[in-house]
């Protein structure tokens, strides 16, 4: 057996560091609809069913497993070079140069993916995104305020940058996770600000629709009953002070029924921005969550400006949170430091996207929107890009727009901010942030495709606190939202990284894939997420963490489950993440690895093909056509005759334009081969198809492939494309362990 790497003790934190044709099979009447929708039930009974049952013994001899192929009726269809794709994200500085030279690009190419998503790390770091370096500053004269990128034409863009907010109130963010709040940094001349757009002035809504909160973490139980705000301005009229009774609100699971509680005295009514010690309770309450929820402003700015957006939302430049004796001693138990691993952990609802021109951060580059859309890289098809929502203006939004159309360049769609659920954005706040840019762009230009919100991974169900409703649902509340506001929604996108443990033995966690996958679909239509507009899944990967599991075989067979599982459950595109060359990390301590298909080398210019690589060209050039035809997707269901030890196999089949039957494969048990029997319910037919004559097979195992595992010097030590052999047709074909398999053939009908 191969050794089982130790468990990892992750973080729930999900932090991306290095990251991450509308084919959607529409279904235009209710019956087909229903009809469908029972074949998906089944198809996720089965695949739910096969992820489950433990393993057989490795001693005893596995029987047989059917893969029999439902070839009388189709639950999707797709153009592969337009439905299976990769992103392109923003990287260390330096590095979108040593990346994207003409070699690399031709080596990305060759991988076979065809459209192209540009995704946006700024909003991940909680950045303000100068998309293009020429703009204008709302304050000029000291290069300070809200930006708008110049929208005319000049020389080309080739890379572009964000800015801190040095009005930040999150201690953490989702990127490289390096900077702090200015809530708990112990200087009282810095302050958070939540987002002036919130405010009923821009929203329409009324003045208690979007109240913004901070939660401060303690990090352990800790008594508490008194709270000492430091207000800036605009400070909060009306607020209150709750706790938490729970484990943790800001990773909900759900079984969780809890809900914040109100301190005997933490409602305030008529504040006046002062900074006095307030006793919220009598005798101390054991928490180590606390909120503080506002819901009214003053409306007043401590700056002579004339600009709207600073009098309005609030303010708060210290807060300190603990137990009051009888005697009206405080004791603090807030830790103050401007430093993200110091300080007390701190979030919030939102937060002010003003700043400075020395707020840039050189540190992290995006790759300049004309360097990629006038590269080679988008196969002259259109592209998602994105636009800043969480941490952007609308100004700067309608003038990258109107820059992109200037340059003629084909746009897929616009992809509405990235991850506000992983922001702890309330699904109300987003809603009505995306309303704002969606209606507006609408107006700019009718046809542009606009969608959102590029989802998180989640387990189970996508929830938030509970409104006034009960409703917990962080989708269902941000779609009701939309509609009411008349917001166009096109197309829906989420992000898939199932697997935190990046240091624990993969086998078992490639095994839970396709069941974590369904049940993340099925949870977001049973939110109500339109199945009649393309879905797509704009990133995935094995973990937001690096590790050893990415860049070894395991890599190779989880983005191959994860695309056929997709594309079967219905799915419109896929996007790749990891398509750019890039280098190992280590970010839990314990493995070296990378979301990547092509390794750079730090010595020379040669590129390391990685399992990714060849999992890639497997689906786009040996399961699919490499063509702009469709090919249609059937479901297979996996049986076995000894129900109680199903082998970890799974099985996806389509049918190309040159009219063969594709089976892909995958064996996921690490030693032990399975031998598969392969056959089609042909509509009318009593007895299955079988393949006939010459069976054409190309396979990826440790045959072609074998990773060395070396710390930081790790690197593939066997890198082979699939092997490729004729085989007659028969009724058993094997699959070797750890293993990707496509069946390709023309069938002998019963």
């Amino acid at each position: 057996m191969r050794e089982v790497l130790s468990e990892c003790d992750a973080s729930s934190h999900r932090f991306h560091s290095y990251r991450d044709a509308f084919t959607y099979h529409a279904v235009n009447s209710a019956w087909l609809a229903k009809r469908n929708a029972l074949v998906r039930a089944a198809i996720l009974s089965a695949i739910v069913h096969l992820a489950s049952v433990e393993e057989a013994s490795a001693d005893r001899e596995p029987s047989p497993i059917s893969a029999v192929v439902l070839a009388d009726h189709r639950v999707n269809h797709c153009v592969p070079i337009e439905a299976l794709g990769a992103g392109i994200d923003g990287h260390e500085k330096g590095e979108c140069a040593r990346m994207f030279t003409d070699k690399n690009i031709e080596q990305m190419l060759s991988a076979g993916l065809g459209p192209l998503s540009y995704r946006l790390r700024t909003e991940l770091a909680g950045e303000v995104w100068h998309w293009n370096p020429r703009g204008t500053w709302s304050d000029s004269v000291h290069q300070c305020g809200y930006w708008t990128s110049d929208d005319s034409l000049g020389e080309p863009i080739n890379v572009s940058y964000g800015y801190h907010l040095p009005r930040r109130g999150n201690t953490i963010d989702q990127a490289n996770d390096d900077g702090y709040s200015r809530i708990a940094d112990g200087d009282e001349e810095s302050f958070w600000k939540s987002n002036p757009y919130l405010d009923s002035h821009f929203t329409g809504d009324p003045e208690d629709a979007h109240p913004q909160w901070v939660v401060i973490d303690l990090g352990a139980t800790k008594p508490v009953n008194a709270i000492r705000i430091h207000w800036a301005a605009p400070y909060a009229k009306r607020y209150r002070v709750e706790y938490w009774p729970g484990e943790d609100p800001m990773h909900l699971h759900a079984d969780d029924d809890d809900d914040w509680q109100p301190f005997a005295r933490g409602n305030v009514d008529d504040a006046h921005g002062d900074d006095q010690l307030m006793r919220l309770a009598e005798r101390p309450r054991a928490t180590r969550f606390v909120r503080i929820v506002m819901n009214r402003s003053s409306g007043t700015s401590a700056q002579s400006s004339e600009d709207l957006r600073d009098r309005v939302g609030f303010a708060i430049r210290e807060i300190e949170l603990g137990k009051m004796d009888r005697h009206g001693r405080f004791r603090d138990n807030v830790r103050h430091a401007a430093n993200r691993h110091r300080q007390t952990v701190i979030y919030v609802s939102s937060t002010d996207p003003w700043h400075r021109a020395e707020d840039i951060n050189f540190s992290v580059e995006q790759p300049g929107l004309d360097f990629i859309l006038c590269s080679k890289l988008t196969n002259n098809l259109p592209v998602l890009v994105p636009v800043g929502v969480l941490y952007d203006t609308l100004e700067n939004v309608v003038a990258e727009i109107n820059y992109l159309h200037s340059r003629s360049y084909r746009l897929e769609g616009i992809e509405l901010g990235e991850e506000p659920d992983g922001q702890w954005a309330s699904p109300e706040d987003y809603a009505a942030l995306y309303a704002g840019v969606g209606r507006r762009l609408a107006a700019l230009n009718p046809s542009l495709k606009l969608g959102g919100p590029s989802l998180q991974s989640f387990e189970e169900k996508l929830l938030t606190w509970p409104d006034t409703s009960n409703n917990r649902s962080w989708m269902n509340r941000f779609l009701k939202y939309v509609r009411t506001a008349g917001a166009p929604f096109d197309f829906f996108s989420f992000e898939f990284y199932p697997f935190d443990k990046i240091c624990a033995n993969a086998a078992p966690q490639l095994r839970e894939t396709p069941k974590r996958l369904t049940e993340m679909l099925a949870s977001l239509r049973a939110d109500g997420v339109p199945s009649d507009i393309p879905w797509l899944m704009t990133e995935y990967g094995y973990s937001v963490f690096s590790g050893q599991h990415e860049v070894d075989i395991e890599g190779a067979l989880f983005n191959a489950d994860t695309v056929g599982v997709f594309l079967t459950l219905g799915g419109s595109k896929s996007y790749l993440y990891g398509y750019e060359p890039n280098y190992l990390q280590d970010e839990l301590k314990c493995s070296w690895g990378n979301l990547m298909m092509l390794q750079l080398n730090p010595k020379n210019d040669e590129l390391n093909r990685l399992s990714g690589y060849f999992a890639a060209q497997l689906i786009t050039k040996e399961w699919m056509q490499p063509t702009n035809e469709t090919h249609d997707i059937f479901p297979v269901t996996i049986k076995q005759r000894e129900q109680s030890s199903l082998p970890p196999v799974t099985a996806y089949a389509v049918r190309r334009p040159d009219k063969q039957w594709a089976l892909l494969a995958i064996n996921k048990h690490p030693e032990r081969a399975s031998q598969l029997n392969v056959q089609f319910k042909i509509p009318g037919a009593q007895e299955p198809a079988r393949f006939v004559g010459q069976v054409e097979v190309v396979q990826f195992s440790r045959q072609q492939y074998v990773w060395r595992d070396d710390g930081p010097n790790g690197h593939p030590i066997r890198s082979l494309p699939p092997a490729h052999f004729m085989r007659e047709a028969s009724s058993i074909y094997e699959l070797p362990p750890y293993s990707l398999t496509v069946f390709r053939g023309r069938l002998r009908e019963p």
